[in-house]
């Protein structure tokens, strides 16, 4: 063989070489995942046996071990539930906004092809397989689709093993292990909830561990192969992807104490709950023992102008201000408050104003125990009382609590969509309540005076424009600077 062949041949398996030079352990682990898959996937389409027997026996004994338990299964589909599609689609999408915020491009793009991979794969494979789920005696949970491999593992340990990759950037010592571990640990209990709500088999879960492992491995050297081509070193896997984006991916690593004399601070918070509890707690007496005329005449006039259309867009209207879509909204509002503006301090007055509103609604709802209003009610018997609203409260907390944040943060003209976001939504959301016969108007003025008193007592003690001009020139400034700094920084 002449030295130009060796020459080619060695160009040929550079790739290899560099990735066992750098992590021989790692390579191997790579070759035995998909070895492992591969050999799992053969075992299961030849309908092998000894492994069916094997799967079909585990799914009956941990359906027998959970079925009886009630309270189990609940906090196993809580468990499980991390791995759904929904909440991994987030994860991602959220994920890759703050890396984009944090002008790390590189690293959203890696996040969005990884995550993209566990939606190409897992209906793929699930097709190309065709096998069904397990069948059992007492079923606590059902999945849609073919079983092999199990898609809630599969698309867990991409998303959450790519996310661990990105956040050991910003994080030095201990910290990363304790990263390692809460992404491993989440992986693992998803995997296990699937076998014990009976929905798939032990080899399904395997293969989602298997194949998940070998795809973030492919794609992070893929991601370090990108690195190489555009002049940046490749450091060791454990220093993260992208070690020099450690300072844009921190929260807040500038910020000082958020509550100076914390337990000062928390002494002021819960005298103000007493307080504001106390007003609701006046109000919705005196409005249950008095009952004024109009409380009841306004929803029964509202009634008279019902239709089918204005009872769906009242619907709509409605679940704006349920617990799920305030959620929504402060989960996302909050990263991307964070992102921006690199502050904890706007995420501790917005916490903080949800968690006082949620207790103060059940308490004073328990505490009054008022009845609905004397109309038709189009979403039924309700679990609590009547006074005051917890719909508009939410909806009325959430949007104040958010342009709250945003006014002395945000330069342009459109920060006044916040303050008018902060009217609207609670004007839609009451008056779709009233309309439903649900709410009488002094329930919105219970809302509103929780809102004014849990809101403007929280403004005076967490302070949440504390330092927003120096933290908008700030962000404003790294903003130019990273615009001037080339893209494959």
């Amino acid at each position: 063989m002449t030295d130009d062949n060796h020459v080619i041949e060695r160009a040929g398996w550079a790739p290899v070489r560099h990735f066992a030079e750098r992590s021989l352990l790692g390579l191997l682990a790579v070759v035995a995942a998909g070895l492992g898959f591969g050999a799992l996937l053969l075992l299961v389409r030849t309908n092998w046996s000894p492994l069916r027997r094997l799967d079909q026996s585990i799914a009956e004994g941990m359906n027998g071990l959970v079925a009886p338990h009630e309270g189990v299964v609940k906090v196993i589909t809580t468990i499980t539930s991390l791995g759904g599609r929904n909440v991994l689609i987030s994860v991602v999408v959220m994920a890759a906004a703050w890396l984009l915020i944090r002008r790390r491009p590189r690293l959203a793009i890696y996040l969005a092809v990884t995550g993209l991979g566990a939606l190409v794969l897992d209906p793929s494979l699930k097709a190309l397989v065709g096998r069904v789920r397990p069948v059992v005696d007492d079923p606590v949970a059902f999945g849609g689709g073919n079983s092999f491999p199990s898609g809630h593992t599969l698309g867990t340990t991409i998303v959450y093993g790519a996310l661990a990759l990105v956040l050991l950037s910003a994080t030095r010592g201990r910290w990363k292990g304790w990263i390692l571990t809460a992404a491993a640990l989440i992986i693992v209990l998803v995997g296990l909830t699937r076998i014990a709500l009976s929905v798939h088999f032990l080899s399904d879960v395997l293969a989602g561990w298997l194949l998940g492992l070998a795809w973030i491995s492919i794609t992070a050297y893929a991601f370090r192969v990108w690195r190489r081509e555009t002049g940046h070193v490749t450091p060791p896997v454990t220093d993260g992807l992208e070690p020099e984006a450690a300072d844009d991916l921190k929260p807040a690593p500038a910020e000082g104490p958020v509550l100076p004399h914390p337990w000062a601070k928390g002494a002021e918070i819960l005298v103000s709950w007493v307080f504001t509890f106390g007003v609701l707690y006046f109000l919705g007496y005196a409005v249950t023992r008095w009952n004024p005329p109009f409380d009841d005449a306004v929803p029964r006039w509202l009634q008279t102008f019902r239709t089918e259309r204005l009872d769906h867009l009242s619907w709509l209207a409605s679940k704006a201000g349920d617990t799920h879509a305030i959620l929504l909204i402060c989960l996302v509002v909050g990263p991307l408050a964070l992102a921006l503006w690199r502050q904890w301090r706007p995420i501790v007055f917005l916490v903080l104003t949800m968690a006082g509103e949620i207790t103060l609604f059940l308490t004073s709802a328990a505490a009054v125990g008022r009845p609905r209003p004397a109309a038709e009610q189009l979403d039924g018997q309700m679990p609590t009382s009547s006074f005051p609203s917890g719909h508009i409260a939410a909806t009325m907390c959430v949007w104040v609590a958010i342009a709250v944040v945003a006014m002395p943060r945000v330069r342009q003209w459109w920060r006044w969509i916040f303050p008018a976001l902060a009217v609207v939504m609670p004007l839609l959301v009451a008056t779709s309540r009233m309309y439903r016969g649900m709410h009488h108007p002094t329930d919105v003025l219970g809302a509103l005076l929780l809102t004014a008193c849990w809101v403007g007592a929280l403004y005076v003690i967490v302070r949440p424009d504390a330092h927003a001009e120096t933290v908008s020139e700030a962000a404003h400034e790294a903003q130019e600077v990273a615009q001037r700094r080339p893209v494959a920084a």
